[in-house]
């Protein structure tokens, strides 16, 4: 598979009211995903679907265990068990090859009982309040350019929402920032997810990939004024979130916060895939951050995939790799040195080296040599390089880097000592989504940032679903039938036929089923519903959205 792969990214964004600081954020997120959804023009047409919670565990570990219920902290409850919408199956029906599910339809009772604010975009991706956080859950992609492509799509998502409210006056005005910190203590999380094939050990997993998060923000770090979590002590760090890593290994994702999280929750067919749940990485704006981010991961799990890990790797096992996520993160110059298990000492640049170099001796022997793992390695390779000779030259790529100069200049120019707070300040205008006051478009504009993806990609990116996921199905299915559509998630669309006695659940355990060449003939020749479901049933099972009956 190479660097090619299901990924997606999930982004809570913060956010204030501006003159109420004792506002309720869980009110102003609701407020955010509800004034999208109904803004005229909007992508949200979902903004009526439920969220279909079937299939979804998330108290299910990787380590081969679940936890039980009655002991999971209420964060983690994110299947909803009490939800209104339905979820049990009244019958089965073989359809073109794909199994849907005839659904009870939910009496007005349970319709009218009160929902989390969620919205289903036009582009395949969830709005939704997630705790005290609107949160933008980008679509399935297969490739870290397209990651680029939809993740800053959720930044005008975000920004529609803000021009929305603002022209309500009965409205608060909401302001939101894209970041990962609030500066008193709180931090909310930007989550990756890779598709991993199902026979990688979990183990293995854990071993190869903790060295690697450890050290990877030295290019993906956004960067943050404070050390510490709530930022007792003085200066400047590369990561948001490495000060919030508490343990080495664990399911939570909201305290006790681990470098590899163990859910397992493929959102696909789990017989086939895990999804690995990445809860350490920061939000970035600058585009090489984001794609280096994505994309050196998705190579360092194909090394896993093809059995190829070299003793080398091996050797990169930490000492204490919790102290080290806070020591490497607080170390801007560099040059710390990572204790080893065998006493050896690297520092975080030396030790992405060796993960470079491993990765790149892999792909060249099995063959693997398309444009986009080509593009990935070169990339990864000029950053560290860079970082090692000049780390200031590498400003227009790696985002804590460009902070920090700009943070520097501030102080040099006025004589601002770290614990100042016009610094940090300036560290939370740099995340503001407002036009007005983005610092890092001014960068761009004077062309000091590096952008991989045009305006014009994003902005049709809004709209529209990647062509080559099953996000294509959901997405299209979601702007070409309003009011038909009675829920959705990741791995299932549940339709709403007007005069249907049941809804009808299609499954799409696949992600790379109900892509654009799957299904966008059949879409094309259905205009309701109704239609569609004649076609998925008179459909061959190459046709279908979902897996084979079988």
């Amino acid at each position: 598979m190479s660097v090619h792969r299901p990924m997606g990214i999930e982004t809570e964004y913060g956010l204030v009211e501006p003159g109420n600081p004792g506002a309720n954020p869980m009110v102003l997120s609701a407020h955010v995903v509800a004034a999208y959804a109904a803004a005229p023009g909007s992508a949200g047409r979902g903004g009526h679907v439920r969220w279909d919670y079937a299939g979804e565990d998330p108290l299910a570990d990787a380590r081969g265990f679940r936890l039980d219920r009655a002991s999971a902290h209420p964060s983690q409850l994110t299947d909803d068990p009490d939800r209104p919408a339905p979820s049990a199956e009244d019958d089965d029906a073989v359809a073109g090859g794909t199994r849907t599910s005839m659904l009870r339809r939910p009496t007005a009772e349970e319709l009218a009982l009160p929902t989390a604010n969620n919205a289903v975009l036009t582009n395949g991706a969830r709005l939704y309040v997630d705790h005290a956080h609107p949160e933008y859950s980008s679509p399935e992609v297969t490739n870290p350019l397209d990651a680029v492509r939809w993740d800053r799509a959720g930044e005008l998502v975000m920004r529609g929402a803000m021009d929305a409210l603002r022209a309500q006056p009965a409205l608060p005005d909401v302001v939101l920032y894209k970041n990962n910190v609030d500066g008193k203590g709180a931090a909310y999380g930007t989550h990756e997810n890779y598709l991993v094939r199902r026979e990688v050990n979990f183990g293995d997993i854990i071993r190869y990939l903790t060295p690697f998060f450890v050290t990877r923000p030295v290019f993906c770090g956004a960067g943050r004024v404070g050390l510490g979590q709530h930022s007792e002590r003085p200066g400047f760090q590369m990561s948001q979130r490495a000060d919030y890593v508490e343990n080495d290994v664990g399911l939570e994702t909201t305290f006790n916060r681990p470098i590899i999280n163990t859910r397992d929750e493929p959102h696909a067919d789990a017989g086939r895939f895990r999804r690995l749940h990445v809860i350490g990485g920061d939000a970035n704006l600058m585009d090489v951050s984001t794609y280096l981010k994505m994309g050196t991961t998705s190579l360092v799990l194909w090394l896993l995939e093809a059995d190829a890990v070299p003793l080398a790797l091996d050797a990169m096992m930490l000492a204490n790799p919790v102290g080290e996520t806070w020591q490497v993160s607080h170390d801007t110059t560099l040059t710390h040195r990572l204790t080893l298990a065998d006493g050896r000492e690297m520092t975080a640049l030396q030790i992405q080296r060796v993960y470079h170099g491993v990765v790149a001796d892999a792909l060249s022997q099995a063959g693997r040599t398309d444009q986009a793992t080509h593009d990935v390695l070169e990339r990864w390779a000029g950053v560290l390089d860079r970082l090692a000779t000049d780390p200031a030259s590498a400003a227009a790529e790696v985002e804590w880097v460009a902070k920090l100069q700009l943070l520097d200049r501030m102080r040099e120019r006025e004589g601002l000592p770290w614990h100042h707070p016009r610094l940090a300040a300036l560290d939370l205008q740099w995340s503001d989504l407002r036009p007005e006051r983005s610092i890092l478009a001014r960068l761009v504009a004077a062309g000091r940032v590096e952008r991989l993806v045009t305006d014009a990609e994003v902005a049709a990116a809004e709209h529209t679903p990647p062509a080559d996921t099953r996000a294509w199905f959901r997405g299209q299915v979601v702007a070409r039938y309003p009011g038909q559509v009675a829920g959705a998630s990741w791995e299932s669309v549940v339709l709403d036929v007007p005069g249907a006695k049941h809804l009808v659940r299609v499954p799409m355990t696949d992600p790379l089923r109900g892509t654009r060449a799957h299904v966008g003939a059949l879409l094309e020749g259905a205009d309701t519903a109704a239609e569609l479901l004649e076609a998925l049933t008179a459909g061959t099972p190459a046709a279908a959205p979902g897996p084979a009956a079988g």
